[in-house]
């Protein structure tokens, strides 16, 4: 089983409207927030899976919860809140990128403290931690002292995700980042993300300071252009974007998670030790599968991520 951490929230898209009143507006709202997509499009790739966070006890809040049972994903490590849901309002680009606006200081997502640290069992094979869990509070430093506790024992994958909008002080970002790279054991980034937390810096260097430390493997994700894994042991290597009409690429990057460590769990391969063993060929297995994943999900408006038959 695999523990995701980090937010819930609802999504609302504005949608045509067709009465053509223009004081009208109307909106689609759509379960998403990075980690609980990670967890839900775990569950729907096969794997069992469970998501570390806190939920609102009101509408949306039980709304969320309803989406996580009905998609599987295990309810053991929720913790309930009397505070709001957060919403994020989403407006996406003429190239299918989303721009984000954030409702969410003093959210249920955000409430989790240390005194909510679980215990883990053997079941729990590893921890993904992402987005801006990482660093709002008190849930930042309640996921950082996870993965302190646990880098070592279970495989651990990090996802910046970077988002201005919920927080906004790039230097806390870099810092919490920092943090976190020299104890995860596979890190996915975008683009978007290193441009963001190093504009001045070359990928390619910031990614092998990463490599440095536990880090075995780093995928670096270029949208259209396809996605690049630098491995410790193997080196550096690209494959294409798959071709696909694109209505947006909201939930691209968590499929693309997702769809990577759903490849290490059937192959065996969910662990510390296995991504040791990882050939050449087996990491360019898992990058094109990931690649595949999340092509589908661009092909679907916002994060309705794939089912393993599909790929």
């Amino acid at each position: 089983m695999y523990l995701v951490c980090g937010e819930a929230l609802f999504d609302f898209f504005s949608e045509d409207d067709a009465s053509g009143l223009a004081s009208k507006v109307n909106f689609k709202a759509i379960a998403g927030g990075s980690p609980f997509n990670v967890a839900v499009g775990l569950r729907r790739l096969g794997v069992d899976a469970a998501l570390f966070g806190g939920l609102s006890t009101d509408y949306l809040g039980r709304r969320l919860q309803q989406v996580l049972q009905d998609e599987g994903v295990r309810p053991d490590y929720l913790v309930d809140f009397a505070a709001p849901t957060t919403l994020a309002m989403v407006a996406v680009g003429a190239n299918g990128s989303p721009h984000y606006s954030f409702r969410g200081e003093g959210c249920a997502d955000r409430q989790l403290s240390l005194a909510h640290l679980p215990e883990l069992g053997p079941e729990v094979r590893g921890l993904h931690v992402g987005s801006f869990s990482l660093v709002v509070q008190p849930i930042a430093d309640t996921l950082l002292a996870l993965v302190q506790r646990e880098s070592g024992k279970r495989l651990i994958s990090l996802d910046p995700n970077v988002r201005l909008n919920p927080e906004p002080n790039i230097e806390l970002w870099r810092s919490r980042i920092a943090t976190l790279v020299e104890l995860a054991d596979l890190i996915k980034v975008s683009d978007e993300d290193l441009s963001l937390l190093y504009p001045e810096q070359d990928p390619q260097r910031v990614i092998e300071g990463w490599l440095e430390h536990r880090c075995r493997l780093v995928f670096l994700t270029r949208g259209g252009e396809g996605a690049t894994v630098f491995s410790r042991a193997h080196g550096s290597w690209s494959v294409p974007a798959c071709s696909v009409k694109i209505a947006d690429t909201v939930g691209a990057g968590d499929t693309f998670q997702a769809a990577l460590i759903t490849w290490l769990t059937e192959q065996q391969l969910d662990s510390v030790e296995g991504l040791q063993q990882l050939s050449r060929e087996q990491i360019d297995a898992m990058l094109r599968f990931a690649v595949s994943a999340a092509a589908l999900t661009c092909s679907k408006t916002g994060p309705d991520l794939p089912y393993r038959h599909q790929l």
